[in-house]
């Protein structure tokens, strides 16, 4: 049993870029729970949360997670609040491999400086939401992660190419990330 890679980090990290390259780079199925919840609930995220709020869209995210525990060897690229839940954390470390995806605040703010469909940085000063989101959070990646990964502000293809080969020696060596 292949267990899934599941990417975990603050909005911006690049979880979604990256999931889509390890996956095409190891040949692996690729979901991104954002947009599983989108194609679930046939509205974008930003429309869900304006409509009905955050705990509408945590429910949505939370039944996309509990679906996708069972597969095996893909790619999950997390929304960034995805481990608020404890049962979200639970879930995603049985069934996988999770990588917590940590870049610098100042990168976070310049990635997501355009960005009209993040909910939760579209009010207030962008960089004081990514540090109460940081402060929040960061104990929550921290229980969660198997492996933290401080990313430089390098070309995606190099990040990926160290995100696969992380999931590669630990499924190759880790008895709970092999099925034992």
């Amino acid at each position: 049993m292949t267990p899934n890679l599941v990417l975990v980090g603050l909005p911006g990290c690049g979880k979604s870029t990256l999931g889509r390259l390890v996956a095409s780079r190891c040949r692996r199925r690729f979901i991104d729970t954002d947009a599983e919840v989108e194609r679930r609930a046939g509205r974008p995220v930003a429309e869900i949360w304006a409509a009905e709020g955050e705990p509408a869209f945590r429910e949505w995210e939370a039944r996309v997670v509990a679906s996708i525990v069972p597969w095996e060897g893909a790619v999950v690229a997390t929304g960034g609040g995805v481990l608020l839940r404890e049962d979200n954390r639970r879930r995603l470390r049985e069934g996988g491999f999770v990588v917590w995806l940590r870049v610098p605040l100042a990168v976070l703010e310049r990635r997501t400086a355009r960005s009209a469909a993040r909910p939760l940085l579209t009010g207030g000063d962008r960089l004081d939401v990514l540090r109460a989101l940081e402060a929040q959070r960061e104990p929550l990646y921290r229980e969660a992660a198997d492996v933290v990964l401080d990313l430089a502000d390098a070309h995606p293809s190099v990040n990926a190419a160290a995100i696969a080969a992380l999931w590669e020696e630990a499924t190759a060596h880790a008895p709970r990330l092999a099925g034992g």
